[in-house]
């Protein structure tokens, strides 16, 4: 993890905070073939800005070509290709199928295998989109790289800073935490004030035919939702059958795999019994699913792993210990009330008792007064 001060505060001339008109301003715009940003990129466009169009093929199920809600294969190329083509700038496409497999998908059904529970679109953020794609923008001369991201970049006293979007119910901030500072600075986020109606108010607007589009699934590369599917496809023979036990010992029934489950979970365990059960725990090593009362659930200490801290730059990591912040379990959850507890490694130590945290998703960090993102980490185990 980086502690070191960014770059000071540029002087801004244009709309993406950069010393030089938009005609002099080359911009990469990362094109997933949807609507938020197929506008992003014609919007630029129309403001003068010399726009680049890229888009990642990143896997090419044949089921997922014409199914909409998917991103990045398919019928999307072609969307993301006709903006550009109406809009009179250059689109490349970049076939970075491998990559994703090995820093994705791979990551995904190994993370489902270990009993946890995998974000596979903050490894892609991570890995393929703003490590592999900014290398890429850099190398066409590029003056930054703009994505259609819900999140505001705003320019603070130590350089840029990651804030919530305008429009919470959008707010991608949580799919964003490992973001560097490196990369905070180079990249752009234009929707981030906007809320998603007039997003697609624009899109009628400028005459694309996305504009009406529906918006991706999170995990885009499961085409029909059956996640286990993709997990045995990519480690065949792996998932195995076991146990369901209750926390006192008893032995309720038997499973056909830890990866049909997640902690929280109460639907669908097969096991009969006179009492609310949810699953509280998986043990992968022992093929096991812990069940319990729901009382079982709370937990108020997270600890944490890969932590990327982006916040005010500080001497070293011990100055953030017990410091007060907000932070969000779930991406579907409102951030909560928490201190950091920085020393052997990081924790999170909740102010009151949470349901449902799994190992696997991440717990993302918020300033207590502000909207600004601080970091985050990936959550590693829960008390």
């Amino acid at each position: 993890m980086s502690l070191t001060e960014a770059p000071p505060k540029a002087r801004t001339l244009n709309s993406l905070g950069l010393p030089k008109p938009p005609r002099e301003t080359r911009v990469v715009a990362a094109m997933s073939g949807g609507v938020d940003s197929s506008v992003v990129a014609a919007m630029l466009k129309r403001e003068g800005y010399d726009v680049v169009g890229v888009t990642l093929q990143l896997y090419d199920h044949g089921a997922a070509v014409n199914k909409p809600g998917a991103c990045c294969a398919g019928q999307d190329i072609h969307d993301a290709r006709r903006v550009a083509d109406a809009m009179g700038f250059p689109h490349y496409v970049l076939d970075y199928e491998s990559r994703f497999r090995h820093a994705v998908m791979e990551d995904f059904a190994d993370t489902y295998l270990a009993g946890a529970t995998p974000i596979p679109c903050v490894r892609c953020n991570q890995t393929v989109k703003f490590k592999d794609l900014k290398r890429v923008a850099e190398d066409l001369g590029a003056d930054c790289l703009a994505t259609g991201h819900y999140v505001q970049r705003v320019e603070g006293l130590n350089g840029a800073e990651l804030h919530r979007a305008a429009d919470a119910s959008k707010d991608q901030t949580y799919f964003l935490f490992a973001t560097t500072r490196d990369q905070l600075n180079y990249l752009r986020f234009p929707l981030g004030g906007l809320p998603k109606s007039e997003t697609r108010a624009l899109a009628n607007e400028l005459g694309l035919r996305v504009a009406e589009k529906p918006d991706s699934q999170d995990i885009c590369f499961v085409p029909n939702g059956k996640y286990q599917a993709i997990v045995e496809k990519l480690r065949p023979g792996a998932i195995e059958p076991g146990e369901i036990v209750h926390v006192d010992g008893r032995v309720m029934g038997q499973h056909n795999g830890v990866i049909n489950f997640t902690v929280g979970q109460r639907r669908g365990l097969g096991v009969a019994t006179g009492e609310p059960l949810f699953v509280v725990k998986l043990d992968a090593a022992n093929k096991r699913v812990i069940v319990g009362p729901r009382e079982q659930l709370g937990v108020t200490r997270i600890a944490l792993k890969e932590v990327n801290w982006i916040g005010e730059p500080v001497g070293s990591e011990d100055e953030l210990n017990g410091r007060d912040i907000l932070v969000r379990v779930r991406s579907t959850r409102p951030p909560v009330p928490a201190k950091l507890s920085v020393g052997v490694g990081w924790s999170v130590l909740l102010d009151a008792p949470e349901e449902g945290v799994a190992p696997g998703q991440a717990a993302v960090f918020y300033d207590a007064n502000s909207t600004r993102v601080l970091g985050g980490g990936w959550i590693m185990a829960t008390e």
